[in-house]
């Protein structure tokens, strides 16, 4: 009897979370399609297969996948470049990548990347987010780089004040920004009613009772919008830019999920994510999403929270979210053509400005100071250059960074008198970026005493270092050795006689 009672609470529980979970992703799902550069209907296909193939699999029980705003910049860059139809290929072969990598057991090494290099990445994303929805505000084409897009603030301002398309579309877009910070604060209807689609809903009646002149969704219908990769789409692989960006998808998606998974398991009591498995499972879901033409998938934080915070008690609830998105597909295909774009450009701006972590940034100065400088690097890499080169670059930073720190290295003097060497030992952990000092430090060493140099104390010394120490040695006791034996060091010898008292 209990346990019946439990199975249908468990059960009640999940649908009303499923319910919360689809009306957060709904908004969500086509303004990443759309900031993406693709038809709205595949970022609801991606959602769809998040929670009805991705949902099924073993690996986190209450994190949701689906298009993720985190891979909107990387997504975009790839379509301008090859085309929505190797989109497809891409996703693929990422997703059999991330299948791969799980095989592997490499999940959990995910847990290895520095995490300011991750936050670097979704601040980079943020940036370039909002300083690409800017221009959809106001009906502008964006351009193509980070510093493009600043350099051209200037003369949007002047577009947007000479037009009134694009002053109403800019109202809409902060109207509907401001639903986004202050819904939330009637905690009892947001639980009802999520601050995203209340967001989009909204702009909508106001945009559907005025009549505004502002761009709409544009629908294609979702059979239209679904184009499997074609054989001659996979012809690009020969082309140098589409494996990296292969790659790039799969790390990408990779490391977003498995950060997203950890910090789901803080949320709830329930199993703790198997991340191998985890890993599994998004590479299952990007590679049906591939073979449909659709975005690649990551969890989501925001719809995973949702899921916890609504009460999901098991993976049923992020199943039935992707039922819910694909009877709204089937039943209400029209109902995206009535959306304002900058309804959508307003809820990216904000979901830009929600990656950064600007609260983290003030102890992290004051406590790791390291940290916060990768931090801003990579954000700045991946504004100014691309997504996948800032990453590298981060990536790079992080790792100088801790071999830095770690090569601690000292050195101790032992004096055993006039006329025997000097003994020096080195402590610690020598590398080639500490060489520099070391090599100054036993440069100011007496040039005239011979020096025993032992290395037995350091924990490690790599090669560039050994080698310069065991040089080093030689040439300093060669010197020391000829300046012993020169004869303006030698004291004078006295004759034979001298000393002697005079007879």
């Amino acid at each position: 009897m209990h346990s019946e009672l439990r199975t249908r609470d468990s059960l009640r529980a999940d649908i009303t979370a499923s319910l919360v979970v689809f009306l957060v992703a709904l908004p969500l799902c086509v303004g990443v399609a759309v900031a993406s550069g693709v038809p709205a209907e595949l970022g609801l296909i991606t959602g769809i297969v998040g929670g009805l193939v991705t949902g099924f699999l073993p690996g986190s029980s209450l994190q949701v996948s689906g298009p993720a705003a985190g891979l909107t910049v990387l997504v975009y860059e790839a379509v301008q470049a090859y085309g929505l139809g190797v989109l497809g290929v891409l996703v693929l072969l990422a997703g059999v990548l991330q299948l791969a990598m799980g095989a592997l057991r490499l999940g959990r090494w995910f847990r290895a990347i520095s995490v300011a290099v991750v936050q670097g990445m979704l601040a980079g994303i943020g940036l370039v987010l909002i300083a690409g929805q800017v221009y959809t505000l106001a009906g502008a084409e964006a351009p193509g780089s980070g510093l493009g897009k600043l350099a051209g603030l200037p003369g949007l301002v002047g577009h947007a004040l000479g037009s009134g398309t694009a002053v109403t579309a800019a109202a809409v877009g902060v109207g509907t920004i401001a639903v986004l910070v202050l819904w939330p604060k009637w905690k009892t209807v947001a639980k009802v009613l999520p601050a995203p689609l209340t967001a989009v809903a909204l702009a909508t009646t106001v945009t559907a009772l005025f009549d505004l002149p502002i761009a709409r969704v544009r629908v294609q219908g979702l059979l239209d919008a679904v184009q499997p990769p074609q054989a001659q789409d996979f012809a690009a692989l020969a082309s140098f830019g589409v494996p990296a960006t292969v790659v790039a998808f799969a790390l990408v998606a990779s490391a977003e999920s498995l950060f997203s998974a950890a910090a789901v398991d803080r949320l709830h009591g329930g199993p703790r994510t198997q991340y191998d498995k985890e890993l599994m499972a998004q590479g299952a879901g990007n590679a049906v999403c591939g073979a449909l033409g659709a975005l690649p998938m990551t969890a989501v934080i925001v719809r995973s929270s949702a899921n916890v915070a609504a009460g999901a008690r098991t993976k049923l609830s992020r199943v039935l979210h992707g039922v819910w998105l694909l009877l709204f597909v089937a039943a209400l295909p029209a109902a995206l053509g009535v959306i304002p774009v900058a309804a959508l450009a307003g809820v990216l701006m904000h979901a830009g400005w929600k990656l950064m972590p600007l609260r983290d940034l003030g102890p992290l100065w004051r406590k790791h100071r390291a940290e916060a400088v990768v931090l801003g690097v990579t954000a700045t890499a991946i504004f100014t250059v691309n997504m996948f080169e800032g990453v590298l670059i981060g990536l790079l930073l992080a790792v100088v960074k801790s071999a830095w720190e770690i090569s601690h290295v000292q050195i101790e003097t032992e004096d055993a008198g006039q006329g025997r060497p000097l003994r020096v030992r080195v402590l610690g952990n020598a590398t080639f970026l500490r060489l520099p000092r070391l090599l100054d430090q036993l440069e100011a060493l007496p040039a005239d005493r011979r020096v025993e140099l032992s290395l037995a104390g350091l924990r490690h010394v790599d090669h560039a270092c050994g080698m310069a120490l065991s040089a080093w040695e030689e040439e300093h006791n060669s010197r020391a050795a000829a300046a012993s034996s020169s004869p303006a060091e030698r004291p004078p010898e006295r004759s034979a006689g001298a000393g002697r008292a005079p007879g």
